[in-house]
């Protein structure tokens, strides 16, 4: 089993039928949950599982709330192509005892679709200390949610 790093195919298709509200307006609420090595999220996730996410002391099923940090927008990526993008702020889990590999982040409001999936690289342990996603820089290069 593998976690394959992307945004899901269906997020694709539900942008083009405005499914999904980023805001600034009255924006839908997104949230992130974590996964085992066990899990095999990828592509053709479609919407948030219980299957294989993470388990343990500081953790709650369906994960933690996401706050916008950057609005849709635009900028234009180090290829010269025009990129529109939205970011989240860092989230944390405290007192936390757990191992992760990956992360989905999904929409709460419409039936908790997905939006993106996560792959740490490695699993990554924590253990009665704050496990923390760090989202990179809220860019045309670099932002979780981009579209080119």
């Amino acid at each position: 089993m593998a976690i394959t790093q992307t945004a899901t195919t269906s997020f694709k298709v539900e942008l083009l039928q405005a499914v999904h509200n980023f805001g600034p307006t009255s924006p839908d609420t997104f949230k992130i949950a974590l996964y085992t090595g066990d899990s095999s999220i990828g592509a053709t996730t479609t919407a948030y599982t219980t299957t294989n996410e993470v388990t343990g002391t500081g953790y709650t099923a369906g994960g933690n709330t996401l706050s916008i940090s950057v609005s849709p927008t635009s900028g234009t990526n180090l290829s010269n192509v025009v990129t529109a993008y939205v970011s989240f702020s860092n989230t944390s889990w405290t007192s936390a005892t757990f191992t992760a590999r990956g992360a989905l982040i999904y929409n709460s409001s419409q039936g908790n679709k997905s939006v993106a999936v996560l792959d740490f690289g490695a699993n990554k342990t924590v253990n009665n200390d704050t496990f923390q996603v760090i989202f990179p820089a809220p860019d045309a290069n670099s932002a979780i949610v981009r579209i080119s």
